[in-house]
């Protein structure tokens, strides 16, 4: 029952105190990591919305509709362009159900008398519009950023490739600021080792053909590549403690390869795959930064942006649009449930005119029409 006396505390008080219990959950396992923090990020979304200033319990269902809708307005800060996409509908609704644990938390010890989230009357449905571009590349884009990505892994002059600068464009949060374009040239003149041309291609085509999380892609060591009959394996660590072995396309395993040999030279001792120019393992931001160096390299004709998430999309929509096996794209992308595949499928243009031209009713005994 929720306690007697109210406790009126401001956005930002109750926020704290909320944010400091749910990262408390992970010391008993309750929560994992990487979801506590997506939980405080959400809440910290929500004070600057709300106000910090504001008492929590003043808040009305009229406000919590407005932060609603402010939130799925919100430009989507993982996209390069500025104005590139609003919130998805995905992100609308976890950044919904964030604020709504804060609120059911909120009435159980006293700090608002009534949950106003019971009077929101902002709905999906009401949303519906703001819902941004569908996210899997095209086959024709796909293809675009996996070709620079293979060019990029094979052009080792001393240039690192032509067009291309090199380095980190977004270093790990506390590292400091990346170096000027000059210094990181000069740099990379001095330490061969320290070069991220094959890095980058590896990272974009991993999470092109494979679809990992962009967590499980930074969490990966050295140590959880392995092979079997001749057959590279990622052993991948996802989700609530569960791992999957996935077997690396070819051409994958083969840059793979490379850049481990080249990464041998930069830290032996590192276990991290993935390591910045500096040497440390590299952060969930640095990844969208890879992608967009590796997108300048495409046609602009097959050039579209595209999230981490987006690519994981394109895993998914790509495999099953060309018929393979859904229990074997769901061990791939990691799932539990099979129903959860329709969240990461996209339509593809034309793809119902091709399914209908080879409808399998219409072939003749030999597999012809």
């Amino acid at each position: 029952m929720r306690p007697a006396d109210l406790n009126r505390l401001t956005v930002q008080e109750s926020a704290d105190r909320y944010v400091e219990l749910i990262r408390a959950k992970t010391l008993t396992g309750a929560l994992s990591p990487a979801t506590a923090e997506v939980y405080a990020r959400d809440v910290a979304t929500f004070v600057r919305l709300a106000g910090e200033r504001k008492v929590l319990d003043d808040l009305t269902g009229e406000d919590v509709d407005a932060i609603l809708l402010a939130f799925a307005r919100k430009p989507d800060g993982r996209r390069a362009e500025p104005g590139a996409g609003l919130q998805s509908a995905s992100s609308q609704s976890r950044f919904r159900r964030s604020v709504s644990a804060l609120f059911k938390h909120a009435t159980l010890t006293g700090w608002v008398q009534i949950n106003p989230m019971a009077l929101a009357t902002v709905t999906a449905k009401e949303r519906g519009g703001l819902r941004p571009e569908r996210r899997a590349l095209t086959r024709e884009q796909a293809q675009g950023l996996i070709g620079a990505a293979r060019d990029l892994s094979g052009h080792r002059g001393d240039g690192g490739g032509q067009g291309y600068t090199g380095g980190d464009a977004g270093v790990s949060a506390g590292s400091g600021a990346a170096p000027a374009d000059g210094a990181a040239g000069a740099e990379r003149g001095r330490r061969r080792d320290q070069r991220t041309e094959l890095r980058d291609a590896l990272i974009v085509l991993l999470l092109s053909t494979m679809g990992p999380r962009v967590s499980e892609l930074v969490r990966a060591n050295v140590e959880d590549f392995y092979t079997n009959d001749g057959v590279r394996y990622w052993r991948i660590f996802g989700k609530g403690g569960k791992t999957r072995d996935v077997p690396l396309p070819g051409d994958v395993a083969r840059v793979l390869e490379a850049y481990l040999l080249e990464r041998g030279r930069a830290d032996a001792a590192e276990k991290a795959l993935l390591l910045s120019w500096r040497g440390r393992r590299l952060a969930r931001g640095d990844v969208q930064a890879v992608i967009d160096r590796v997108q300048r390299r495409v046609d602009p004709d097959r050039r579209r942006s595209v999230t981490p998430h987006g690519l994981r999309h394109t895993t998914a929509t790509h495999l099953l649009a060309d018929a393979v096996d859904m229990d074997a794209v769901r061990r791939v992308l990691g799932h539990s449930d099979l129903a959860t595949l329709g969240r990461y499928r996209d339509e593809l243009p034309g793809e119902l005119e091709v399914a209908m031209r080879a409808h399998p009713l219409l072939r003749g005994p030999s597999g012809g029409r």
